[in-house]
């Protein structure tokens, strides 16, 4: 693994005891430019894994709390106006910061979560007919609770793709619980320290997004997305933004393990987590195994060229 990202997730598991993976699939989405959404029970460190890339990465960070009465001017901003200058001047909204946490993303009324939909994937946002631009990078990590839990709403599939990765940190290990539990509280935990620039994770996504790619590697990821298209079983098939988003993926994927180039083993990791929520759409049982992608894993040959 490249020294720097080690780092980074040695620092990360410092909080988030026990899920190394999950904290890689993290960072990887964070290169490739996408946005993650972390689904799981009340209490799983959702939250906190928000908290702590924001620290490690040194990025502005603001969280919004989504709930059933929360407006789109919540989020992005209100004009308001100024009796001296008599004008309107735009009052920036939280959505305005280089991590923003959504909050149980799915707590929202649909008008309220439509709204990020420009942000995400303009990296802009519209109010009152005028253009604002979002800093860079900007990255949203969204939570989300289990559907059959009361007084959620469920994402649509527009705004599903909008995401590269879902994940799931589920419940620790008994070593992990244990070491949790050891761990000083509230105030006396130990600060988590920057170990990325801003700057820096600029010329690393750069780089992510440089990287080489065979065609063979490419024909894979189009033999993946043309057989969820091609087979019937697959809910929502896989969209071109969802090749993109693979590749883009498994490119970062091959930076953080120090390669300058794809092989199908990097596809195949970031696979789950890609595509998953994207096959099953909003109508998907949040925590069964990720038997949709495993599938399609499975019928498509790495080397068929």
């Amino acid at each position: 693994m490249r020294k720097e990202f080690k780092t980074v997730i040695d620092t990360l598991s410092e909080h988030i005891i026990g899920k190394p993976h999950q904290l890689k699939l993290a960072v990887t989405c964070l290169l490739a430019k996408g946005h993650l959404l972390i689904e799981d029970l009340p209490g799983m460190g959702k939250t906190t894994l928000s908290h702590a890339l924001a620290h490690v990465f040194a990025l502005s960070y603001s969280r919004i709390q989504f709930t059933s009465d929360l407006l789109p001017a919540d989020m992005l901003g209100v004009n308001i106006f100024d009796q001296q200058s008599h004008e309107f001047r735009f009052h920036p909204g939280p959505v305005f910061n280089e991590l923003v946490l959504a909050d149980e993303v799915n707590r929202a009324s649909p008008k309220t979560q439509s709204a990020l939909l420009e942000a995400m994937e303009e990296h802009q946002v519209s109010v009152d007919g005028t253009t604002y631009s979002l800093p860079s990078p900007f990255f949203v990590v969204a939570t989300q609770n289990p559907s059959h839990q009361s007084g959620t709403y469920p994402l649509p599939e527009s705004q599903l793709d909008r995401f590269l990765m879902r994940i799931s940190l589920g419940y620790p290990s008994w070593e992990a619980e244990k070491a949790m539990l050891q761990q000083p509280q509230g105030r006396d935990k130990t600060p988590l320290s920057s170990c990325i620039s801003v700057e820096s994770l600029l010329e690393h996504q750069q780089a992510v997004a440089d990287l080489r790619c065979s065609d063979a590697v490419l024909t894979y990821v189009l033999n993946l997305v043309n057989q969820s298209r091609e087979e019937s079983g697959y809910p929502q098939p896989l969209s071109p933004r969802a090749s993109r988003a693979l590749l883009g993926a498994a490119k970062a994927w091959a930076y953080i393990h120090d390669r300058d180039y794809v092989i199908p083993e990097d596809v195949q990791a970031v696979f789950a987590a890609v595509a998953e929520h994207r096959l099953r759409g909003h109508q998907q049982e949040q925590f069964e195994e990720s038997t949709l992608s495993q599938r399609l894993l499975n019928s498509v040959d790495p080397l068929a060229a």
